[in-house]
């Protein structure tokens, strides 16, 4: 449904009118969820020189943005167990549109645009069956739902559309939250996380690749492409931490699971947790956060070796950028721009700011 318009205020400008010329409208911006000093929700808009644009204020957490490819707009979703998406054009041409799932269903904080951007596919939980979804939402009629599909798991969180643009990766992440309780997992003993690869035309499950045995409690979280079709995933230990596996994989249509050697990428060393992943824009380098470690590690997607890592505190966002190799948010309001060359990254500082798990980039 649209307009809840109790979890919305109007969305401020930054900068005076001439931020959003043609001019503006053409230069890439960056988006994330976050949160205010007074504790307040928000969209923020920013440029690569730290101006923020825009801020679209919110009663609820968000968490993900998916960035439409075609028509410049972007919707962000609330976290998990969410009920409400928030659809924007970035340039703010219009004004912002809420949507919602049925009552029995919930979103898990994600989703992605088709690639011509018609429709979108939101990951969601079914509360009756504790089944995974995919909610099918129409992206240029009022965000109206017209579908969904299983996630073939359950717990599905980040799903991307592949190069191919007929088929869906899932990162089913093996458990559920509890409604009635908010972000209480449930089932984390009988955990069966997979990646799913649909077939976005049918909904048909394509084929399914799991972890099992010792790496069940491997929760399956965030995912990338790269250009040889491999996804590369980041994933969150629910189990003992001194029993931690490496928490960094790849896996493709026509391969099971690879984790990445325990021994260079220790579970236990980045607190069993990755926040985010992202590739660079030739698809070598594979970045992931890991905000619990204060750190972010760089995997060679080629030689499968960890490359190396730097120190930010509560690393969060993460997303290839384009005269940086890679823009990183974090918890505390912080955005770093790395070069390539060896230049020196700049920091971008938003005072009051807390940045939540995920920046885009459009």
């Amino acid at each position: 449904m649209t307009g809840a318009l109790a979890l919305l205020a109007l969305p401020r400008a930054f900068g005076g009118d001439e931020a959003w010329g043609a001019e503006a409208s053409a230069r890439p911006v960056y988006i994330s969820a976050a949160r205010f000093p007074d504790n307040a929700y928000g969209v923020v808009i920013f440029a690569e020189d730290g101006r923020v644009l825009r801020e679209i204020p919110i009663k609820e957490r968000g968490h993900d943005i998916a960035v439409d490819p075609v028509f410049r707009r972007a919707v962000v979703f609330a976290r998990r167990p969410g009920a409400f998406a928030l659809a924007f054009d970035v340039d703010g041409s219009r004004e912002p549109s809420l949507f919602a799932p049925p009552p029995n269903r919930h979103f898990y904080g994600h989703g992605v645009f088709a690639r011509d951007g018609r429709l979108i596919y939101a990951t969601e939980h079914d509360a009756d069956t504790g089944d995974g979804v995919i909610g099918v939402y129409e992206a240029t009629g009022g965000w109206r739902r017209v579908g969904e599909f299983p996630s073939y798991g359950v717990g599905p969180h980040e799903a991307i559309v592949l190069a191919d643009g007929k088929t869906l990766a899932v990162a089913n992440g093996g458990f559920g939250n509890d409604l009635a309780t908010g972000r209480e997992s449930i089932g984390i003993g009988v955990m069966e996380p997979n990646i799913s690869f649909i077939d976005l035309a049918t909904g048909t499950l394509k084929v399914r690749h799991g972890l099992s045995g010792e790496l069940n409690q491997l929760s399956l979280r965030h995912l990338a492409e790269t250009p040889r079709g491999d996804v590369w995933f980041g994933g969150q230990w629910q189990g003992a931490m001194e029993e931690a596996p490496a928490l960094i994989g790849c896996v493709s249509l026509d391969k099971n699971v690879r984790l990445l050697d325990a021994a260079e990428a220790p579970g236990v060393a980045l607190r069993g947790y990755i926040g985010a992943v992202a590739l660079s824009a030739d698809g070598r380098y594979l970045a992931a956060t890991a905000p619990r470690a204060d750190r972010v590690i760089y995997a060679d997607t080629e030689t499968g070796k960890i490359v190396r890592e730097i120190a930010i505190d509560d690393s969060s966002g993460v997303v290839p950028a384009g005269r940086a190799e890679f823009a990183m948010s974090t918890g505390k309001g912080v955005v770093r721009l790395g070069h390539d060359g060896g230049v020196p990254a700049d920091l971008l500082t938003f005072s009051g700011t807390e940045f939540d798990n995920h920046l885009r980039r459009v």
